[in-house]
């Protein structure tokens, strides 16, 4: 929360990291609801989560079926896979098997954990990622169907280690063992973001595909350091040791939009968060974002969001409340109605106005 309107003026020699800022910014969380334990043939349905999921195969081997069309995906043990939750899908020890409904499976769970078919030959954990009142659509835009982390990929490693490290956490219920799950959990969703911008080509066009873009990374990272600052076109492409024609082209490219664009994008969702948690005059938050006055900076919010700073303010004050959760087959999930601030395909504003 933004607390001080002089606090973005005096980051630029602080080290940013826009993947930890925007996850942070948008309270995604990793929560491990539970999980299956299943033996013999088997085939499990399970409807759309519209939700992210995650989950990994901690024993034994699964195939993995969308409803996209897509051909059915083999994990194996210690791979992680991550869902968008647009589509529904299945796992099945033997694709010739015909799916029983997941919700019955999980209906008697113990102690989370869900049993079908003979024996326990296979293992899987299965969560979801929490995000805040503007998250879901956000992250939706940089996510593929499905990641699929492989366990023998080399960036597998650790997460093979906190796999295993979670489910000896699960299983032993130990004091401090809820705390320790949780954080293992957000520690394998980062894991997997990493990986997937390591070693999936080509990303989809986004934010996420721009954090992992080394030439362009070195002018992100002064951005999100400052974004207070007066940025011009040169400085961020001296920054990335690119001439401003192939900067702009390149940025555009990954990114989706131009770099002062994306500035002002970036700054708008600072002030959405500002807005809705804390009580700092707009005149100030105008102020903190490196705008010269308050008309200016309510100029851009509502070219940008649609609404003006104090309508979002007294909007989010009586929208905001405890979040609703909505029960699926693996567990409860928070849900909200926000409709989120896009960082792709927004139309241009200048990066400072005065």
């Amino acid at each position: 929360m933004l607390v001080n309107p002089d606090f973005l003026r005096h980051r630029t020699n602080m080290t940013s990291d826009p993947l930890s800022e925007m996850l942070n910014l948008l309270d995604a969380r990793c929560l491990m609801a539970g999980g299956l334990i299943a033996g013999g043939p088997w085939a499990l349905a399970f409807p759309q989560p519209n939700r992210i999921k995650i989950s990994a195969v901690a024993k034994g081997r699964c195939w993995l079926v969308l409803d996209n069309g897509n051909p059915p995906i083999l994990l194996e043990a210690g791979d992680v896979i991550l869902l968008n939750g647009q589509y529904p899908f299945m796992l099945a020890s033997d694709l010739a098997v015909k799916p029983t409904d997941a919700a019955t499976a999980f209906k008697e769970k113990v102690n989370g954990m869900a049993r079908h078919g003979a024996g326990e030959d296979f293992l899987y954990i299965g969560g979801h990622i929490a995000l805040g009142p503007t998250g879901m659509a956000l992250l939706l835009d940089v996510l593929p169907p499905v990641i699929h982390v492989r366990a023998t990929l080399a960036e597998a490693g650790v997460l093979r280690w906190l796999l295993d490290q979670l489910v000896r956490e699960m299983a032993a219920g130990k004091p401090g063992a809820l705390l320790a799950s949780a954080q293992l959990s957000q520690l394998i969703f980062v894991q997997v973001l990493r990986a997937h911008i390591m070693t999936s080509e080509p990303l989809t066009v986004g934010w996420l595909r721009a954090f992992g873009d080394e030439k362009i990374a070195p002018a992100l990272r002064q951005m999100h350091a400052d974004p207070a600052h007066d940025w011009q076109l040169g400085e961020l492409a001296k920054a990335a040791g690119m001439s401003r024609t192939s900067f702009a082209l390149r940025f555009k490219t990954v990114a989706g939009v131009a770099p002062l664009t994306y500035l002002t994008a970036w700054r708008m969702r600072l002030a959405e968060r500002a807005l809705r948690e804390g009580s700092m005059p707009v005149s100030s938050l105008a102020l903190s974002l490196g705008y010269t006055s308050e008309s200016a900076f309510s100029n851009a919010f509502k070219r940008v969001t649609g609404v003006a700073p104090r309508r979002y303010r007294s909007s989010a004050a009586i929208n905001i409340g405890p979040i609703e959760e909505v029960v699926d087959v693996e567990g409860r999930a928070p849900t909200t109605d926000y409709r989120p601030l896009r960082l792709a395909n927004q139309p241009s504003a200048p990066a400072r106005q005065g």
